[in-house]
C-alpha cells in the first residue's frame, strides 16, 4: 500500500507541476527568475535525436535547463561547456564525482546511482533530461511527462558514443567532434612518449572495507587503456558480468600487472598503498615488488567515466609512467 501511496503522489506531482510550467510557458517566467521548462523547449524549435536505444526524441534546439542523471551525463554535460541543472550523486559519492566536485559545484542533486528522486527532479525544471543508461521503463515514463528525455549511454557503455549523443542534444555537436579529435590525438601522443612502457600490462583495480575488485573489459577505464595499446593481465582480458568483479585474497593475483593502478572511490590521500603493503596477498604482488603501483581517485578511474574523465586519466598515467 505504502508504495502504491507513493507512486500516486509521484504521478500527482509530476502532473501538477507539468502544468504549472504550460501555464508558465503562456505566462512567463518562474517567480525566483529561472526560465521554465518550456523556455527551450515549447517556446522554441525542436530537433530529432536518436538516443542510444534507437528511439527519435524531439529535443529543444538550444535546451535551457539540462537534467543529468548518470554521472557521464555529468561529465558530458560539463564537457561541452554545459552546466546542468541538476545531477545524480555518482557511485559512492554523496554529490558530483570527486574529479568533478570544483566544475559541479553549486549544481543540486536529484538522485542517486539507483535512480532518480522523480519530485526533485520535477522541481529542478528541466526541459531536457539526459536518463544515461535508465532502462526502468515506469521511471522512463515518469521523466518524459516531465521533459524530453534521452537515453545517452548503450549497452557498450562508450563514453564516446554517448558524448556524440549529449553533443546533439545539446547542440554541441561540433564541439563533442573537437573534444574526441583533441583526445585521440593526446592519446596518441601519450602512447608516444611512454617509450618502452608502451605494450606493457596494466592493471586496474578498486578497493574497499569488503574488498578488492578488478576491473575487465567493457568499462571506461578499459576502453582508455585499449586506446593507448596497453595488455591487460589474467581476466581483466575478458568482458565481466557486471562493472567490476570482487577478488578473494587467494586470487588477488588477478590485480598483478607491470604497473598496477588502485584506488577507492574516495580521492586519492596517499594512504591506501600504506594500507594495503600492510596485507600478505598485496605484499607478494610483481607490481608492488618493483614500485609500479599507483594510488588513483577511484570515483574517476572506476566508475562510469566520461570525456572529463578520460582526458584526466590520460595525465594520470603520464605523471606515473613516463619518467
Amino acid at each position: 500500500m505504502n508504495a502504491r501511496i507513493s507512486r500516486v503522489r509521484v504521478a500527482a506531482t509530476v502532473a501538477a507541476v507539468a502544468g504549472a510550467l504550460t501555464l508558465t510557458a503562456c505566462g512567463g517566467t518562474t517567480d525566483d527568475g529561472a526560465d521554465g521548462a518550456a523556455e527551450g523547449g515549447d517556446k522554441g524549435a525542436k530537433v530529432s535525436v536518436t538516443d542510444a536505444t534507437g528511439k527519435k526524441v524531439e529535443v529543444p534546439e538550444s535546451p535551457k535547463r539540462v537534467l543529468a542523471l548518470s554521472e557521464m551525463d555529468l561529465d558530458s554535460s560539463l564537457a561541452l561547456g554545459v552546466k546542468p541543472v541538476g545531477l545524480t550523486a555518482g557511485r559512492g559519492q554523496q554529490g558530483a564525482p570527486a574529479y568533478l566536485t570544483e566544475q559541479a559545484a553549486g549544481i543540486p542533486v536529484v538522485g542517486a546511482v539507483t535512480g532518480p528522486d522523480i519530485e526533485k527532479v520535477v522541481e529542478a525544471k528541466p526541459d531536457v533530461i539526459l536518463a544515461g543508461q535508465m532502462a526502468d521503463e515506469q521511471v522512463l515514463e515518469q521523466l518524459q511527462a516531465i521533459a524530453p528525455t534521452v537515453v545517452t549511454i548503450d549497452d557498450t557503455k562508450n563514453w564516446k558514443k554517448a558524448l556524440e549523443i549529449t553533443g546533439q542534444v545539446l547542440g554541441k555537436e561540433n564541439e563533442a567532434r573537437t573534444f574526441l579529435s583533441d583526445y585521440d590525438a593526446k592519446a596518441e601522443a601519450l602512447e608516444s612518449k611512454l617509450g618502452d612502457k608502451a605494450g606493457a600490462e596494466v592493471s586496474v583495480a578498486r578497493y574497499s572495507p569488503k574488498g578488492t575488485a578488478v576491473m575487465q573489459q567493457g568499462v571506461f577505464i578499459s576502453d582508455v587503456l585499449n586506446d593507448l595499446g596497453f595488455e591487460r593481465p589474467g581476466i581483466q582480458k575478458e568482458k565481466g558480468e557486471g562493472h567490476s568483479t570482487p577478488l578473494s585474497d587467494e586470487n588477488l593475483s588477478e590485480i598483478d600487472g607491470d604497473w598496477l593502478f588502485i584506488g577507492t572511490l574516495t580521492p586519492a590521500d596517499g594512504t591506501l598503498l600504506d594500507e594495503l603493503q600492510a596485507k600478505p596477498a598485496f605484499a607478494q604482488l610483481d607490481a608492488v615488488k618493483t614500485g609500479s603501483v599507483t594510488e588513483i581517485d577511484g570515483s574517476k578511474w572506476t566508475s562510469l567515466g566520461g570525456a572529463l574523465a578520460a582526458v584526466s586519466v590520460l595525465e594520470d598515467i603520464e605523471k606515473a609512467m613516463v619518467k
